[in-house]
């Protein structure tokens, strides 16, 4: 009698959202998350990336808030403390054979490098988004014209055409003039992978929609191409922005960069100190060991935003 009333209550049905089976009725949402919040979330999952951010961020605050506690100034020169080693009293890094304090170089140079990349940054990539945008979206006798005048200036080395640049402008040779000479001739590679990524783009389903409905070209472009080219934009610009201190550093090392009494930076402080290396190595090893780590850093923030971008990158999960 009791096995038969258990079940006739077992197959009485439960009321829509009584608890089942006594258990506890519970609700699970799921927020949905945007495509930017999914791209940060990866990035700040990746330690790559963050690792070299963390670094960067560091060197910015050394180059720009260590002046306001360490106030030495780069350009003051004392005759009584030249070339003196570093933790000399008043000199932690040392100083060079005319009396300067390293450690405020350091400073100042790692400031106008980067602000040479900044010049670098602004100048390129317009310019490369502008000429790539038209050439892949347009394409026909607008791309033919746009990539035989780009494949023409890559005919020539970069390097080479900075130093006929700087050479015919003897002016130029500080951080505002190499970071113009930089950025006038940097932007070809960019111009590549933006013209590659409208090629692909404007045969998108949405693209067609916004011309059925009478969008203009302008309003396409920068409504809907370059929002999605923008992962690859912003690679570039931390990719290129390391190769940006290194040719600045070259062109410094030659003899056409960065020139003047107290006109400073990171490749003009390896200039200066590579001729000292074996007498008085930290005027090269310290400046030498900064730069590398600027680039290094510039590197792992690229390689963290890649693969914040890349969808179908597994290794951090969104």
């Amino acid at each position: 009698m009791a096995t038969t009333q258990a079940a006739a209550e077992a197959a009485v049905p439960a009321e829509p959202g009584a608890p089942v089976g006594g258990g506890v009725e519970r609700e699970f949402t799921v927020k949905a998350r945007s495509q930017r919040q999914q791209i940060v979330r990866r990035f700040l999952r990746n330690k790559v990336g963050m690792t070299g951010l963390v670094v960067f961020v560091l060197l910015l605050a050394f180059g720009f808030l260590g002046p306001l506690v360490y106030t030495t100034s780069y350009a003051t020169q004392n005759s009584g403390a030249q070339s003196v080693p570093p933790g000399t009293l008043g000199y932690p890094l040392g100083s060079d054979a005319i009396g300067r304090d390293l450690l405020a170089g350091l400073m100042q140079g790692v400031q106008r490098s980067l602000f040479i990349v900044l010049l670098f940054v602004v100048i390129a990539l317009p310019l490369g988004l502008l000429v790539g945008a038209l050439a892949g979206y347009f394409g026909k006798w607008v791309d033919s014209v746009l990539m035989r005048l780009v494949d023409l200036i890559l005919t020539v080395p970069l390097l080479v055409v900075l130093i006929v640049v700087a050479s015919n402008f003897p002016s130029s040779r500080t951080p505002l003039g190499v970071g113009i000479i930089l950025g006038l001739f940097g932007w070809l590679d960019l111009a590549r992978i933006v013209r590659s990524q409208f090629l692909s783009l404007r045969e998108k389903e949405y693209v067609e929609a916004a011309h059925a409905l009478g969008a203009s070209n302008t309003r396409i472009i920068f409504k809907h191409l370059i929002p999605n080219a923008l992962g690859s934009l912003i690679v570039w610009t931390t990719l290129a922005a390391a190769t940006a201190i290194i040719l600045e550093a070259s062109l410094t090392y030659l003899g056409f960069g960065v020139n003047g009494a107290n006109q400073t930076s990171l490749g003009r402080l390896v200039s200066d100190g590579v001729q000292a290396t074996t007498t008085r190595p930290w005027l090269f090893y310290f400046p030498g060991i900064t730069l590398l780590v600027i680039v290094l850093s510039i590197n792992l923030i690229g390689d963290g935003i890649r693969d914040a971008f890349d969808p179908s990158n597994r290794r951090v999960r969104a």
